[in-house]
């Protein structure tokens, strides 16, 4: 897929009392990249979020948190896919302050994981799920 950009602006509800992003919101804004990402692959969200035997849950995430951000700043986030076994995948993300200048605000990833919705043991990644990652 190489990498997916998607264009925001923080909003007030993204922020804390000191005014700033409020740091689990970072991944929260990360996850609606990742959304946007799928749905531009042509992956049906409702369909993919939809219990079908399978769900691929976040199994790690990590942040590094490089300059706060404020209500009303105009932001990237970059996407990036990469497969990591037949059951995983993790997802890069780089979310930018548009500038001029442009900078680095955080960095991010998650790591997700194809399970049985059943029994919760590994099952490979549905093939358009592939294909996304992998294309």
């Amino acid at each position: 897929m190489g990498t997916f950009h998607y264009n925001r602006t923080i909003h007030f509800a993204d922020t804390d009392a000191a005014g700033v992003v409020f740091f689990a919101r970072y991944l929260s804004i990360a996850h609606e990249a990742y959304e946007e990402a799928l749905g531009a692959a042509g992956i049906p969200l409702g369909e993919f979020f939809k219990d079908n035997g399978i769900v691929i849950p976040v199994a790690k995430s990590e942040v590094s948190y490089l300059r706060p951000l404020i209500a009303g700043d105009a932001i990237r986030v970059d996407v990036t896919p990469t497969r990591t076994s037949d059951h995983g995948f993790t997802l890069d993300f780089v979310l930018w302050k548009v500038g001029p200048p442009e900078k680095r605000a955080a960095v991010m990833r998650t790591g997700h994981v194809c399970i049985n919705s059943a029994n919760r043991a590994k099952t490979p990644l549905p093939a358009d799920l592939v294909s996304w990652i992998e294309n």
